[in-house]
């Protein structure tokens, strides 16, 4: 294992370490208030975004073998579904959760403000850390002036159905999963992160989370901020939709149809 990648490996432990630090506190302090559910996204969100960013930086710029970049990814979406601790960091997420009134319209609202805010403040705090140059791929980095280059390459309405299938897809995933234990329900939504990043990432970076896609992807040059819009916010939008109203509306229908004409059949073979 290289420096550089022992390097990034401490800074995700440190980035996971600190925010649950945080998480803690806050509860506590926020107990009697109300406010630490909010707490909580806030801090969550800031952990997802900033170890994507370290993650980007180690695929990107780094270039460490894939097999290895999957790994990471696999792991990292395994250690953030077991410390969210009821944070949801997306706001596909909170809006389905308010769909299926697990979340109120005011509740899902002030979440997907503090997603957005935290993915701002780690895309504004990334930076800093980089600049302290704690290995040779992070003092590489600051000498360039920290470039970011757009992931998209694909035509545009190839990138906005990447991101649309890759967000259809985990949520499939994890609306089909509700009812597992959340040991092994973490692992098996992070199997399915880590497929499509395999089979969308070279075209989108197949980030399928307008927060986080906000803090990594769309400070790059290469697209404006309306194509970033269009693949990166309403596309993973319209994903998840499409999963919600599949399974249900269309699939429940599909199966009452099927029934009916099945006891159709069985009372004119009686008759």
């Amino acid at each position: 294992m290289s420096a550089d990648v022992a390097v990034s490996l401490l800074t995700l432990a440190g980035i996971v370490a600190l925010s649950e630090a945080s998480r803690r506190f806050l509860r506590r302090a926020l107990a009697d208030t109300g406010l630490s559910v909010y707490a909580v996204e806030l801090v969550s969100t800031f952990q997802l975004c900033c170890c994507t960013h370290e993650l980007k930086l180690l695929s990107e710029v780094g270039g460490i073998q894939p097999r290895l970049a999957l790994t990471l990814t696999y792991l990292a979406a395994v250690v953030h579904g077991l410390t969210f601790g009821g944070a949801i960091g997306n706001p596909s997420g909170a809006l389905e959760n308010a769909y299926h009134c697990r979340l109120s319209g005011g509740c899902a609202l002030r979440r997907i403000a503090c997603q957005f805010a935290a993915a701002a403040g780690a895309r504004a705090t990334v930076p800093v850390f980089w600049g302290m140059g704690l290995s040779g791929l992070h003092v590489r980095h600051k000498l360039l002036g920290y470039p970011c280059i757009s992931p998209i390459r694909a035509p545009l309405p190839e990138a906005a159905a990447v991101e649309l299938a890759c967000a259809f897809a985990v949520q499939t995933a994890i609306t089909h999963t509700r009812s597992v234990e959340e040991k092994y329900r973490v692992h098996a939504v992070a199997t399915v992160i880590t497929t499509v990043v395999y089979a969308g990432g070279k075209m989108t970076g197949a980030v399928f989370n307008p927060a986080l896609a906000f803090s990594t992807q769309f400070p790059c040059s290469g697209n404006s901020f309306q194509e970033y819009c269009l693949v990166y916010w309403l596309s993973p939008l319209l994903g998840v939709m499409g999963s919600v109203l599949l399974f249900d509306k269309l699939v429940p229908l599909l199966s009452r149809k099927s029934l009916s004409e099945d006891l159709h059949l069985d009372s004119k073979k009686r008759t």
